[in-house]
Protein backbone atom coordinates (compact mmCIF):
# COMPACT_ATOMS: atom_id res chain seq x y z
CA UNK A 1 0.00 0.00 0.00
CA UNK A 2 1.40 3.42 -1.18
CA UNK A 3 1.14 6.27 0.04
CA UNK A 4 -0.23 9.66 -1.39
CA UNK A 5 -0.65 12.95 -0.67
CA UNK A 6 -2.62 15.25 -2.56
CA UNK A 7 -3.13 19.34 -2.68
CA UNK A 8 -6.38 20.66 -3.57
CA UNK A 9 -8.52 17.74 -2.44
CA UNK A 10 -11.59 19.41 -2.73
CA UNK A 11 -11.75 20.45 -6.33
CA UNK A 12 -13.39 18.33 -9.44
CA UNK A 13 -9.62 16.99 -9.94
CA UNK A 14 -8.76 16.68 -6.57
CA UNK A 15 -11.62 14.67 -5.10
CA UNK A 16 -11.88 12.51 -8.13
CA UNK A 17 -8.03 11.48 -7.11
CA UNK A 18 -8.38 10.78 -3.74
CA UNK A 19 -11.28 8.51 -4.37
CA UNK A 20 -9.37 7.17 -6.99
CA UNK A 21 -6.19 6.30 -4.98
CA UNK A 22 -8.81 5.41 -1.81
CA UNK A 23 -9.89 2.60 -3.79
CA UNK A 24 -6.13 1.39 -4.85
CA UNK A 25 -6.61 1.23 -1.22
CA UNK A 26 -3.24 3.80 -0.62
CA UNK A 27 -2.74 5.74 2.63
CA UNK A 28 -4.05 8.85 1.25
CA UNK A 29 -3.30 12.18 2.76
CA UNK A 30 -5.44 15.06 1.34
CA UNK A 31 -5.45 18.81 1.99
CA UNK A 32 -8.01 21.69 0.80
CA UNK A 33 -8.67 25.20 1.54
CA UNK A 34 -12.21 24.55 1.98
CA UNK A 35 -11.32 22.04 4.60
CA UNK A 36 -8.54 22.17 6.06
CA UNK A 37 -7.59 25.82 5.73
CA UNK A 38 -4.64 25.16 3.26
CA UNK A 39 -3.82 27.82 1.27
CA UNK A 40 -1.34 27.21 -1.45
CA UNK A 41 -0.78 30.82 -1.97
CA UNK A 42 0.18 31.86 1.32
CA UNK A 43 4.01 30.84 2.33
CA UNK A 44 2.81 30.27 6.19
CA UNK A 45 -0.20 28.34 5.30
CA UNK A 46 1.89 25.95 3.16
CA UNK A 47 4.69 25.97 5.72
CA UNK A 48 2.43 25.20 8.49
CA UNK A 49 0.60 22.49 7.47
CA UNK A 50 3.30 20.71 5.37
CA UNK A 51 5.78 20.84 7.82
CA UNK A 52 4.72 18.17 10.05
CA UNK A 53 3.22 15.94 7.91
CA UNK A 54 4.02 12.11 8.09
CA UNK A 55 6.27 11.74 5.44
CA UNK A 56 8.20 10.11 2.79
CA UNK A 57 4.61 9.68 0.07
CA UNK A 58 5.25 7.42 -2.91
CA UNK A 59 3.33 10.04 -4.59
CA UNK A 60 2.55 13.94 -4.35
CA UNK A 61 -0.50 15.47 -6.49
CA UNK A 62 -0.80 19.27 -6.72
CA UNK A 63 -4.24 19.61 -8.16
CA UNK A 64 -4.61 23.18 -7.21
CA UNK A 65 -5.48 25.79 -9.82
CA UNK A 66 -8.39 27.96 -11.32
CA UNK A 67 -8.96 29.22 -14.69
CA UNK A 68 -11.47 31.90 -13.34
CA UNK A 69 -10.56 33.78 -9.91
CA UNK A 70 -12.41 35.99 -8.50
CA UNK A 71 -14.93 36.62 -11.27
CA UNK A 72 -12.02 37.10 -13.60
CA UNK A 73 -12.92 35.13 -17.04
CA UNK A 74 -9.74 34.85 -19.27
CA UNK A 75 -8.96 38.07 -21.58
CA UNK A 76 -9.79 37.41 -25.16
CA UNK A 77 -7.23 39.83 -25.98
CA UNK A 78 -3.66 40.89 -25.01
CA UNK A 79 -5.63 44.39 -24.70
CA UNK A 80 -7.89 42.75 -21.71
CA UNK A 81 -5.07 42.31 -19.19
CA UNK A 82 -5.63 43.39 -15.33
CA UNK A 83 -2.64 43.60 -13.25
CA UNK A 84 -5.07 41.93 -10.30
CA UNK A 85 -6.27 39.32 -12.31
CA UNK A 86 -2.59 38.61 -13.68
CA UNK A 87 -1.08 38.72 -10.30
CA UNK A 88 -4.02 36.00 -9.00
CA UNK A 89 -3.54 33.56 -11.61
CA UNK A 90 0.45 33.60 -10.85
CA UNK A 91 -0.25 33.15 -7.24
CA UNK A 92 -2.45 30.04 -7.22
CA UNK A 93 -1.05 28.31 -10.91
CA UNK A 94 2.69 29.52 -10.46
CA UNK A 95 3.69 30.58 -6.90
CA UNK A 96 1.33 28.08 -4.85
CA UNK A 97 3.14 24.85 -6.76
CA UNK A 98 6.53 26.64 -5.85
CA UNK A 99 5.99 26.55 -2.69
CA UNK A 100 4.96 22.76 -2.10
CA UNK A 101 7.70 21.63 -4.28
CA UNK A 102 10.49 23.62 -2.23
CA UNK A 103 9.45 21.17 0.54
CA UNK A 104 9.87 18.20 -2.24
CA UNK A 105 12.81 16.77 -0.61
CA UNK A 106 11.46 16.03 2.51
CA UNK A 107 7.99 14.72 1.16
CA UNK A 108 9.80 12.10 -1.63
CA UNK A 109 11.65 8.89 -0.25
CA UNK A 110 15.56 9.60 -0.45
CA UNK A 111 16.13 6.08 -2.20
CA UNK A 112 13.31 4.68 -3.79
CA UNK A 113 10.62 5.76 -6.54
CA UNK A 114 8.15 8.72 -5.76
CA UNK A 115 6.43 11.17 -8.31
CA UNK A 116 5.59 14.57 -7.51
CA UNK A 117 3.52 15.89 -10.24
CA UNK A 118 1.79 19.20 -10.69
CA UNK A 119 -1.38 19.70 -12.43
CA UNK A 120 -0.48 22.07 -15.88
CA UNK A 121 -2.80 22.72 -18.41
CA UNK A 122 -1.79 22.50 -22.34
CA UNK A 123 -2.73 26.18 -22.89
CA UNK A 124 0.74 26.34 -20.55
CA UNK A 125 2.47 25.06 -23.97
CA UNK A 126 4.20 28.11 -25.83
CA UNK A 127 4.95 25.68 -28.72
CA UNK A 128 1.45 24.80 -29.16
CA UNK A 129 -0.15 28.31 -28.65
CA UNK A 130 -2.06 28.82 -32.14
CA UNK A 131 -5.02 30.91 -31.32
CA UNK A 132 -3.85 33.58 -28.55
CA UNK A 133 -6.18 34.71 -25.59
CA UNK A 134 -6.40 33.53 -21.72
CA UNK A 135 -2.39 35.35 -21.72
CA UNK A 136 -2.32 35.38 -17.46
CA UNK A 137 -3.86 31.92 -17.06
CA UNK A 138 -0.80 30.49 -20.55
CA UNK A 139 1.22 32.83 -18.87
CA UNK A 140 1.13 30.73 -15.41
CA UNK A 141 1.03 27.71 -16.23
CA UNK A 142 3.93 28.37 -18.39
CA UNK A 143 5.93 29.36 -15.64
CA UNK A 144 5.25 26.36 -13.57
CA UNK A 145 6.33 23.95 -16.35
CA UNK A 146 9.54 25.99 -15.87
CA UNK A 147 9.16 25.78 -12.16
CA UNK A 148 8.72 22.01 -12.44
CA UNK A 149 11.55 21.30 -15.20
CA UNK A 150 14.06 23.11 -12.88
CA UNK A 151 13.02 21.58 -9.56
CA UNK A 152 13.29 18.37 -10.93
CA UNK A 153 16.95 18.91 -12.33
CA UNK A 154 17.87 19.48 -8.42
CA UNK A 155 15.73 16.70 -7.29
CA UNK A 156 17.66 14.64 -9.38
CA UNK A 157 21.03 15.02 -7.84
CA UNK A 158 19.70 13.38 -4.29
CA UNK A 159 16.20 11.75 -4.98
CA UNK A 160 17.74 9.61 -8.08
CA UNK A 161 14.56 7.67 -8.48
CA UNK A 162 12.03 10.58 -7.79
CA UNK A 163 10.57 11.98 -10.97
CA UNK A 164 8.73 15.54 -10.88
CA UNK A 165 6.54 16.22 -14.29
CA UNK A 166 3.82 18.60 -15.20
CA UNK A 167 0.90 16.96 -16.70
CA UNK A 168 -1.98 17.95 -18.31
CA UNK A 169 -5.60 16.20 -17.40
CA UNK A 170 -7.21 17.02 -20.82
CA UNK A 171 -10.48 18.77 -21.04
CA UNK A 172 -12.49 18.04 -17.85
CA UNK A 173 -16.21 18.90 -17.20
CA UNK A 174 -16.02 20.38 -13.77
CA UNK A 175 -18.23 23.14 -12.85
CA UNK A 176 -15.18 25.57 -12.96
CA UNK A 177 -14.87 24.60 -16.63
CA UNK A 178 -18.07 24.13 -18.02
CA UNK A 179 -18.90 27.79 -19.46
CA UNK A 180 -15.35 27.15 -21.21
CA UNK A 181 -16.09 23.64 -22.70
CA UNK A 182 -18.06 24.92 -25.80
CA UNK A 183 -17.81 21.89 -28.63
CA UNK A 184 -14.17 20.32 -27.10
CA UNK A 185 -15.00 16.98 -25.95
CA UNK A 186 -14.36 16.64 -21.88
CA UNK A 187 -13.89 13.71 -19.64
CA UNK A 188 -15.50 13.12 -16.01
CA UNK A 189 -13.37 14.06 -12.94
CA UNK A 190 -12.94 10.38 -12.08
CA UNK A 191 -11.96 9.33 -15.95
CA UNK A 192 -9.28 12.18 -15.72
CA UNK A 193 -8.03 11.06 -12.51
CA UNK A 194 -7.63 7.16 -13.61
CA UNK A 195 -5.98 8.54 -16.38
CA UNK A 196 -3.41 10.65 -14.65
CA UNK A 197 -2.61 8.25 -12.21
CA UNK A 198 -2.15 5.67 -15.13
CA UNK A 199 0.64 8.22 -16.49
CA UNK A 200 1.77 8.26 -13.53
CA UNK A 201 2.39 4.57 -13.26
CA UNK A 202 3.99 4.30 -15.72
CA UNK A 203 6.91 7.01 -15.72
CA UNK A 204 10.55 6.33 -15.39
CA UNK A 205 13.12 8.58 -13.75
CA UNK A 206 14.32 9.55 -16.70
CA UNK A 207 11.62 10.92 -17.59
CA UNK A 208 11.90 13.30 -14.78
CA UNK A 209 11.24 17.13 -15.62
CA UNK A 210 8.88 16.61 -18.38
CA UNK A 211 5.37 17.82 -19.52
CA UNK A 212 2.91 14.98 -20.55
CA UNK A 213 -0.51 14.45 -21.58
CA UNK A 214 -3.37 12.35 -19.89
CA UNK A 215 -2.64 9.31 -22.36
CA UNK A 216 1.45 10.45 -21.59
CA UNK A 217 2.47 11.93 -24.47
CA UNK A 218 5.06 14.85 -24.44
CA UNK A 219 3.24 17.99 -24.22
CA UNK A 220 5.70 20.46 -26.53
CA UNK A 221 7.13 23.49 -24.10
Amino acid sequence: MGKTLILGASGGIGSALVAACKARDEDVTALSRSTDGFDITDEASVARHMDGLDGPFDRVIVATGALEIGGAAPEKTIKGIKAGAMMDQFALNTLGPALVIARAHALLPRRSRGVLAVLSARVGSIGDNRMGGWISYRAAKAAVNQVVHTAAIELARTHKQSICVALHPGTVATPFTVDYLARHPAVSPDEAAQNLLSVMDGLTPEQTGGFYDWAGKEVPW
